[in-house]
């Protein structure tokens, strides 16, 4: 009973892997490669795992329905558990990692903690396995977006950084935007980003670049300031998903890692197979033996410790096959992967243009979302033009001390602005100025830009007056 389940988690293993490799290399298939697995492999790897969550601020439910997983008939998903959970798990050893992206969840979440819990994210930060990427407000569209909006949610994100935990984050990561702009490259370039990680581009564009080596480049974005704003690009291999077949969070449909030979399905030394298997193939791809491969998805980890838990075990059975397999494997973070690919002598192609259009498959192009919800994009182009008037003006009257207003309420006033900054940072998401969420969540981002309006509006009103 035992060998037949084996054998037939390995059969099925190797028919999604066959498939996956033809769809995106048209190179080697699955078996093959688990015939070399046979043979002493002379090129030992790294094989660097990123656990991660990607968290929408709004898609098919709205932000404060994503935090608190409410509307669990629409999804279960609910990040004040993700982040509830990881910190547990990283404080207990000291080889896991994690990274996190979206401030506009963990502003929230941040707020709610007591003493203890902040002292705890903190040691992790000074630890080195916790760290915060791009720290954006949201991970924001990248084509209907307007440039001093781009600017201002990340300022938002950057801003609550800064004041909290003394760090202003070096790395962009716009893993789920449907296409890049080399004009992004060039803001993240003078924000002193170092690096640019992303996964989606054309598929043609990327078997391509499967298949050529050029999954990372040096994007210099074709601007006045040239060469001052190329960066280091690199594009994911698998989306920004786990290896295929190896998805263990609580949510996903993988079985999990059977490393007990007497239990029934016992099936370690297979998925180990299909693991380095999947890895050998992917070092095709890339010009060094360092490989950076993302562990996660959309809402991950709301119960860290079981997807910790599965990747201990894999870990754990192919660390003891080093004789086998010639591989390292361990949980990193960006940050830990360019450390290590930095000081090595590696010639990059170079890139200046776009990555757009982005298409998925054959006549798949993700264009429409440039003119879809017209009143959406209306809207928030109204009230980024609003915000930024509203900004000058209360700036000019403080500096000029004509408002006594301002200048005893100024707090007041600093409020009503941050209303309007966090319901426009909220609207540039990739789910958002796009019109790309379902309609509900539509409306709550509009809702949010309307109060955010009416809140400066109110202290607009007090101004009138400011030459009294």
């Amino acid at each position: 009973m035992r060998l037949k389940s084996s054998l037939s988690i390995a059969i099925l293993l190797a028919i999604s892997f066959c498939f996956t490799y033809a769809e995106v290399t048209s190179n080697e298939t699955f078996p093959e490669l688990l015939g070399q697995l046979n043979e002493p492999n002379p090129t030992s790897i790294n094989i660097r795992m990123i656990p991660h969550t990607h968290d929408d601020i709004g898609w098919l439910k709205t932000l404060d329905q994503y935090y608190v997983d409410s509307a669990k008939h629409i999804t279960i998903q609910g990040v004040q558990y993700i982040l509830d959970s990881v910190f547990p798990v990283l404080k207990a050893d000291s080889g896991k990692r994690f990274m996190y992206v979206e401030m506009g969840f963990f502003q929230r979440w941040w707020d709610e903690q007591d003493s203890a819990t902040k002292s705890l994210v903190n040691q992790l930060l000074k630890s080195g396995q916790f760290e915060f990427i791009n720290g954006g407000y949201c991970m924001n569209d990248e084509a209907s977006v307007y440039y001093e909006d781009t600017i201002d949610q990340m300022t938002v994100g950057h801003q609550f950084l800064l004041s909290t935990f003394g760090i202003t984050p070096e790395i962009g990561w716009h893993i789920d935007p449907f296409g890049h702009a080399s004009a992004q490259a060039a803001l993240f370039a003078q924000m002193g980003f170092k690096a640019f990680f992303f996964a989606r581009i054309d598929y043609q564009d990327k078997v391509q670049r499967l298949k050529d080596k050029s999954m990372e480049m040096i994007w210099i974005p074709n601007t006045s300031q040239g060469i001052e704003n190329a960066m280091f690009t690199h594009v994911n291999y698998y989306h920004y998903s786990n290896p295929l077949g190896f998805n263990f969070d609580i949510i996903a449909d993988d079985q999990p890692i059977q490393d007990n030979p007497n239990l029934e399905g016992y099936d370690v030394p297979q998925r180990a197979d299909a693991f380095v298997a999947w890895f050998r193939q992917m070092q095709n791809s890339y010009k060094t033996t360092e490989l950076f491969h993302t562990a996660g998805e959309d809402f991950h980890y709301m119960a860290a410790w079981v997807d910790f838990k599965n990747w201990d075990k894999l870990f754990k059975y192919v660390r003891s096959k080093q004789s086998t397999y010639n591989v390292n494997v361990m949980y990193s973070l960006p940050s830990e992967y360019l450390k290590a690919i930095y000081p090595q002598s590696v010639t990059y192609p170079t890139k200046t243009d776009d990555f757009f259009p982005y298409a998925d498959e054959d006549n798949a192009y993700w264009t429409g979302y440039f003119t879809s919800r017209v009143a959406v994009k209306g809207l928030v182009r109204k009230s980024g033009r609003f915000l930024q008037a509203i900004r000058r003006l209360a700036t000019q009257v403080a500096w000029d001390q004509t408002s006594t207003f301002v200048k005893n309420s100024f707090a007041q006033v600093d409020k009503a602005i941050y209303a309007l900054e966090e319901a426009m940072a909220i609207a540039q998401h990739h789910d958002a100025v796009t019109g790309t969420s379902k309609l509900a969540v539509a409306d709550d981002y509009k809702y949010r830009l309307v109060n955010g309006s009416d809140a400066v509006k109110q202290v607009k009103y007090l101004f009138n007056n400011i030459r009294s």
